[in-house]
């Protein structure tokens, strides 16, 4: 079973989930899902397909924004700022350790004009560190 760490009020990051987790998410009141790992990363995971369908099954809405280890895009950034803003009061976004959804996070919350040193503080109490992409962060926070 995954842990959700706690990254604001209202999203959670997790390393992969499965269908059983996304049961437990409904129990504890979360009301969307946002995936953040590509398919077929590693043998066996289950597929953005199957958590999706899990996810509808239970009446939660689901989004998929796969990071490769290719990297971060614009487009990803906005995706996940998107996929936040419809995701409602409780979200739980994954990856295969979480450090993906967290740090996409991040760049969503530095491109909206939030407090970089609370983005730090708040992947730091989760167990992620930000410090790879806070240029990036920075960048997004100037609007270049």
């Amino acid at each position: 079973m995954s842990e959700f760490k706690q990254l604001t009020d209202s999203l959670w990051a997790s390393p992969q989930i499965t269908v059983e987790d996304v049961a437990r998410a409904k129990a504890e009141g979360f009301t969307h899902i946002i995936c953040n790992r590509p398919d077929d990363e590693a043998p066996g995971q289950p597929s953005a397909l199957e958590i999706g369908s899990a996810a509808k099954q239970h009446g939660m809405g689901f989004t998929s924004v796969p990071v490769s280890s290719a990297g971060f895009s614009l487009p990803q950034v906005d995706a996940m700022q998107d996929a936040l803003a419809k995701g409602g009061e409780k979200v739980l976004a994954y990856c295969r350790s979480g450090t993906r959804s967290t740090l996409l996070w991040a760049l969503a919350q530095a491109k909206a004009g939030a407090d970089l040193e609370d983005i730090d503080r708040r992947a730091v109490a989760a167990g992620y560190n930000t410090s790879a992409i806070r240029p990036t962060m920075e960048m997004l926070a100037k609007g270049e």
